[in-house]
C-alpha cells in the first residue's frame, strides 16, 4: 500500500475542489497541512478550495433560481433565519453573495435562497469567485499555519498521519454537532 503522502500528492487536488463542493473548511484546513508539508502547492491548494467552493455555490444558486421556493419549503430549517437571509440579500445583495459562504449554518442554504431571491446570475459569478477566493485563501493559509505549529510540536507530520488525519475528521464533525446543537437551543 503506497505511503498517505504519495496519495495525498496524486489525489490531493482532486479530494481539495469535491470536498469544497459542498461544505469544506476541514478539506481547506487539510490542504493547507498538506501544502506546508510540500506534498501539495499553496497556490494549487488555494486554486482547488476556492474553484470547489465556487462551483458548489453555483450549482445551488442555479436550483436557487430554478426550484427556490419548492426546496426551501421542504427544508427544516428556521424560516424566520431564512426570511433574516433574504431581507438581507435584498438590501445588500453584493455583500450577501461574498459573505454567505462565511455564515455557519447558511453555506449550504444561503446561495439556494439567494438564487430565489432574484440575484442576476453575473453578479453572483462575480461576487461568488470573489468569495470563494478570499474563504479559500483565509482556510488554507490557517491550515498552512497550522501545519507548521504541528510540525514543531510533533516534528514530521508524516509519521503521525494515521493518527492526525482521522483526528482531524473526528474533531470536524464534533464541532458541527456542537455548533448544531447550539443553533437549536439544545
Amino acid at each position: 500500500m503506497p505511503e498517505l503522502s504519495v496519495l495525498i500528492e496524486h489525489y490531493g487536488y482532486i479530494a481539495i475542489l469535491v470536498g469544497c463542493l459542498f461544505e469544506g473548511e476541514t478539506v481547506t484546513i487539510l490542504g493547507g497541512i498538506s501544502a506546508h508539508q510540500g506534498w501539495l502547492s499553496l497556490p494549487g491548494v488555494i486554486f482547488c478550495a476556492g474553484l470547489g467552493g465556487a462551483l458548489g455555490d453555483l450549482t445551488l444558486f442555479l436550483l436557487g433560481r430554478r426550484y427556490g421556493e419548492r426546496l426551501l419549503a421542504r427544508l427544516k430549517r428556521d424560516p424566520a433565519r431564512i426570511e433574516a437571509l433574504r431581507a438581507s440579500v435584498r438590501r445588500h445583495q453584493d455583500l450577501a453573495v461574498f459573505g454567505v459562504r462565511f455564515l455557519y449554518g447558511l453555506r449550504l442554504v444561503g446561495p439556494l435562497v439567494i438564487g430565489a431571491s432574484g440575484v442576476g446570475l453575473w453578479r453572483f459569478v462575480l461576487f461568488n469567485l470573489l468569495g470563494a477566493a478570499t474563504w479559500a485563501t483565509l482556510f488554507v493559509v490557517g491550515g498552512y499555519l497550522f501545519g507548521t505549529v504541528l510540525a514543531r510540536v510533533l516534528g514530521d507530520l508524516e509519521h503521525h498521519l494515521l493518527w492526525l488525519l482521522p483526528l482531524a475528521v473526528v474533531l470536524a464533525l464534533f464541532i458541527r454537532w456542537r455548533r448544531r446543537r447550539r443553533a437549536k437551543g439544545g
